[in-house]
């Protein structure tokens, strides 16, 4: 798990050192919202630069006003003018929260997000969606999870959204040293940085050095699983299943930032492999 903020105009100057040695890992930076002239938050340039010389991995959003998925292009090409050049260890978020919006119905607000996604994606950018619990259960089809990550909002002790998401934005009430406002807090599941260098998204070139994982994880360990997405291969984005459990790793070998899984100890490194192993399992997911 790593912590994080999001942070916009309305925290004012921050002072990223004193973020960076509270122990932060990662900010959300918005980028903008809508499209057009003076549509640029108005501390993008500042926080981006100074929460990268102090060391803080970055990601950005933006935040939507799109009703067609004409305007969603649009969204995501002005986006694209204010992040060109820049890299990012995490996603490029779309933040759908008008109420408007969500007056269109689940199956246009999640073509609207498809757009959105499908420009960034077509761009070199990893996205993902950014809703709260009511939004993501109903204005979104299946499909939208089935292709893209989520951010969840929801401000509670512990989130009970019953889908895969890789950050949780828990509180919007949180106390950051550095920033003296009040400031959202955010958990991360996986490891975006690997992510983005190991793949070349983001302003990332492909083969830019990844650090290897901090724990590693051997043949036949028994790993717990809740609610983990399961993928065919170590490059698939389309989730087979979603894992709760007792699982154990098939052959200890980190592949694109995810392990081999099998359903008992003793089928671990047992041939062939499409008969033992369950699938993959994202690194992040085991612990």
């Amino acid at each position: 798990m790593y912590k994080g903020i999001d942070v916009s105009k309305w925290q004012g100057d921050i002072n990223w050192s004193k973020v960076k040695n509270s122990g932060i890992d990662f900010a959300m930076i918005r980028e903008g919202f809508g499209w057009g002239d003076n549509q640029t938050d108005l501390k993008f340039e500042q926080n981006y630069e100074n929460a990268k010389k102090a060391g803080v991995a970055v990601g950005a959003y933006h935040y939507s006003y799109a009703k067609t998925t004409q305007d969603a292009v649009k969204e995501a090409e002005f986006c694209h003018s204010n992040l060109k050049g820049k890299k990012f260890e995490y996603p490029i978020a779309y933040d759908m929260e008008e109420t408007a919006v969500a007056a269109l119905g689940r199956e246009k607000v999640s073509e609207i997000a498809k757009a959105f996604c499908e420009k960034m994606e077509s761009l070199g950018y990893y996205v993902c969606i950014y809703a709260n619990l009511n939004w993501l259960n109903n204005y979104f089809t299946d499909e939208i999870f089935e292709k893209y990550d989520i951010w969840l909002a929801q401000w509670s002790e512990k989130p009970t959204f019953e889908r895969a998401y890789g950050i949780w934005q828990k509180t919007s009430k949180g106390k950051v040293d550095g920033i003296e406002t009040n400031v959202d807090l955010d958990e991360s599941y996986k490891n975006y940085p690997s992510i983005m260098k190991y793949n070349g998204l983001n302003g990332y070139g492909s083969g830019e050095p990844v650090t290897p994982p901090a724990k590693g994880f051997k043949a036949g360990q028994k790993v717990t699983l809740k609610n983990a997405p399961l993928y065919s291969s170590s490059t698939s984005k389309v989730v087979a299943n979603y894992l709760t459990g007792t699982y154990y790793i098939y052959d200890g070998i980190y592949l694109e930032g995810r392990y081999r899984i099998t359903n008992s100890a003793a089928n671990a490194e047992r041939k062939p492999i499409g008969k033992y192993v369950t699938g993959f399992v994202d690194r992040d997911e085991l612990g």
